[in-house]
């Protein structure tokens, strides 16, 4: 009995102490937690505080070096200001070199314009003097080889009537009827009426070509084409009187060779002729003239 009177005594003390460690430990527990909130929100303002000081001190620095950014702009604005004007200058002066550099080469490039108008008009009257200096130089050649042609065909028909002086006169009438058409023809030649002489001529060549005037024939059938200017015809009737043999006109068909040749305009082959006339006839009287035409031909 007593011990259960105990029992019950303990029972109601402790459930009556019981709200009280309840109470407390909730007040505990609610200081505890503001004390944390405190805790942590002091880390939180100390972060804050720590990024904030770094924020500051990048600002600092930033506007340190927009200061220095400004000073050095300030000092480019000042040096631009103070070379603007030169540099402004410069480029007038630029400008204006320009333009008379300009006006110098136009200048130039006309004045060198007429200068070339100017040679080549020069060498157009160079071209047409030299043109006719050679048309008048070739005239010139061909009236001395006239005049020697028919000094050389007047002598022949000269020596050729004196012999018929002392012509025997039981001699072949063919003979005499020959030289008779050989003067007859020769002297066309002289009156310039070359179409009969050559048709006489050439019939003489063919009737008679081992007669005495057979190589005087041909010899006087090619310079009747030389004269009449068939320059090509007259070389190939030269050249059959070489062979005709002891003629005694190798080296005057020799001479108009190169005559002919040079006539042609073929500097070449005239120039050749003339040479072989040198070779061949040393002792010819027309080895000066030959010798002359060749130092002639080297100048061109």
């Amino acid at each position: 009995m007593k011990t259960l009177l105990v029992r019950k005594g303990k029972s109601k003390f402790v459930m009556g102490i019981k709200p009280f460690f309840t109470k407390k430990v909730y007040v505990m527990e609610r200081f505890l937690s503001l004390l944390l909130s405190i805790i942590l929100g002091c880390g939180a303002m100390a972060s804050t505080l720590k990024a904030q000081t770094t924020v500051e001190r990048e600002l600092r620095r930033l506007n340190a070096k927009i200061e220095r950014e400004k000073v050095r702009t300030d000092s480019l604005e000042t040096q631009i200001r103070i070379l603007l004007p030169e540099l402004k200058n410069a480029l007038e002066a630029t400008v204006h070199a320009k333009k008379q550099t300009d006006s110098i080469a136009i200048l130039l490039v006309n004045r060198i314009n007429t200068l070339h108008n100017k040679i080549r008009i020069l060498e157009d009257k160079a071209e047409y003097t030299d043109s006719t200096n050679f048309e008048i130089l070739s005239q010139l050649v061909m009236i001395e080889n006239k005049i020697i042609t028919l000094t050389n065909s007047f002598t022949e028909m000269y020596n050729l009537k004196k012999e018929d002086l002392y012509t025997v006169k039981n001699a072949k009438l063919s003979a005499i009827e020959y030289k008779k058409l050989y003067l007859e023809y020769l002297g066309y030649y002289q009156n310039s009426d070359y179409n009969k002489a050559i048709k006489g001529f050439a019939d003489l060549v063919l009737t008679n070509p081992t007669h005495d005037l057979a190589d005087n024939c041909q010899y006087w059938l090619a310079e009747c084409y030389y004269a009449s200017k068939n320059f090509k015809r007259s070389i190939i009737e030269f050249e059959k009187v070489f062979s005709f043999p002891g003629t005694d006109k190798d080296d005057d068909a020799q001479l108009k060779l190169g005559l002919a040749y040079q006539s042609m305009g073929n500097i070449e082959k005239a120039r050749a002729e003339y040479t072989r006339l040198l070779d061949y006839f040393p002792n010819s009287e027309y080895y000066q003239r030959a010798k002359e035409a060749l130092k002639k031909l080297s100048v061109q």
